[in-house]
């Protein structure tokens, strides 16, 4: 019994990804070679992920990047072999779901009548399980996108961030209409509108950074994922928008903190993207920036020397660079009422009673320091709860 479900792993053709997933390798293993250390092992990672198979099965499957998948995400025709293929392998994923860990010991060669780690199984009906995850597939995507909803990219690969800035729109105090401005762009993406690229400028500390990863941690279950770059990375723009062309989803790619200087070679690696270039045109990413010049180049009076006979004209290149982003939204140091509304804000959000009193410190504490901005409010609020202010 245990080799035909050891066969049926080896031929699956649509989800034969899930082979690639530790667990299942080693009940593969278990499978073909019925020994009490292969039941250990599988045993053992099984219960990484908690103690029922059918749970496991059903997450690794729905979650599986497939062929399949893939035509569906792209709105294309899938032929008949390969829906038959999906119909004939869900059936027996959800039967090898189901096998017992009672009867995988029987075919163990051991003296122990018992095993000492068993496993849950369910009746799921993963056909109908399949189904309602193709109806998400615009929201919920597939493959990594399916688990993760924020990226970096490491070695030319996209890597899941697994524990994510957990910043919440909620939690963000003042700059109402400034985020309101980002926000609708961000509904305009997830809604197929034109969104354009945005740029987030202004003083440092007022929250243009975590107005993305707020905006992205909203509407993450609307199909929002977010890719941050680093300015280095700007070269391996293009790839990275091949890598999510056709993905039903809608991206983010974040850079934060962006400045240039007049001889950047990545000055022209992100002016390429965003004069639309044929690599460029996908409709289901925005570019996002921040960055605390409005003109993002850095200009030096002794850039205006040399020999350069059209000077002018490549100095209004350098700092038109902004004016390529539809969005510009400004972030800028808030006044004194600005600046006290938003310590009162979180003062309610750590529970502390906002007096006079704490007021007037956490003005003095900007003061002190780099002026006022949402960062010193926090910053404040922060020791103040510790009782370190």
């Amino acid at each position: 019994m245990l080799k035909e479900y050891a066969e049926g792993l080896q031929s699956l053709a649509v989800f034969r990804g899930i082979l690639k997933n530790e667990t299942i390798g080693k009940l593969l293993a278990l499978l073909e070679e019925p020994t009490a250390k292969n039941y250990g092992d599988f045993a053992g990672s099984l219960y990484t992920y908690g103690d029922s198979l059918t749970d496991l099965m059903i997450e690794i499957v729905t979650e599986d990047e497939n062929p399949y998948l893939k035509r569906l995400a792209e709105l294309k025709e899938v032929p008949e072999s390969i829906d038959s293929a999906v119909r004939k392998e869900l059936s027996f994923l959800q039967k090898l779901s189901r096998l017992s860990s009672e009867k995988v010991w029987e075919s163990v060669n051991s003296d122990i009548k018992t095993p000492f780690a068993e496993w849950r199984t369910e009746n799921r009906d993963f056909p109908e399980i399949y189904r309602d995850r193709i109806a998400s597939l615009h929201t919920k995507g597939f493959g990594i996108f399916a688990k993760y909803h924020v990226f970096v990219l490491r070695d030319g690969k996209l890597v899941p961030v697994k524990n994510p800035d957990p910043q919440r729109l909620s939690q963000l105090s003042g700059y109402v209409s400034e985020r309101e401005k980002v926000i609708a762009n961000t509904m305009a993406l997830l809604k197929d509108k034109p969104a354009p690229n945005v740029l987030l400028y202004g003083d440092a500390g007022t929250g243009k950074s975590s107005t993305v990863k707020a905006i992205v941690n909203e509407y993450r279950d609307m199909g929002l994922r977010m890719i941050e770059l680093t300015k280095a990375q700007l070269g391996e723009l293009p790839s990275v928008i091949e890598k999510i062309a056709g993905n039903p989803l809608k991206f983010i790619i974040f850079i934060d903190d962006i400045s240039f200087s007049a001889d950047d070679d990545n000055f022209s690696a992100l002016k390429a993207v965003l004069e639309g270039s044929a690599a460029a045109k996908t409709s289901n990413m925005s570019i996002y920036c921040t960055s605390n010049r409005r003109h993002i180049v850095k200009e030096r009076f002794s850039d205006r020397d040399g020999d350069d006979v059209h000077a002018s004209d490549t100095r209004e290149e350098l700092i038109s660079l902004s004016e390529r982003f539809g969005l510009k939204v400004a972030f800028l140091k808030p006044n004194k009422d600005t600046y006290l509304h938003i310590v009162e804000s979180l003062a309610g959000q750590y529970g502390i009673e906002c007096t006079p009193d704490l007021l007037a410190r956490a003005e003095a504490y900007a003061l002190r320091r780099s002026g006022r901005s949402g960062r010193a409010a926090k910053h404040f609020i922060e020791l103040e709860s510790a009782g370190k202010c």
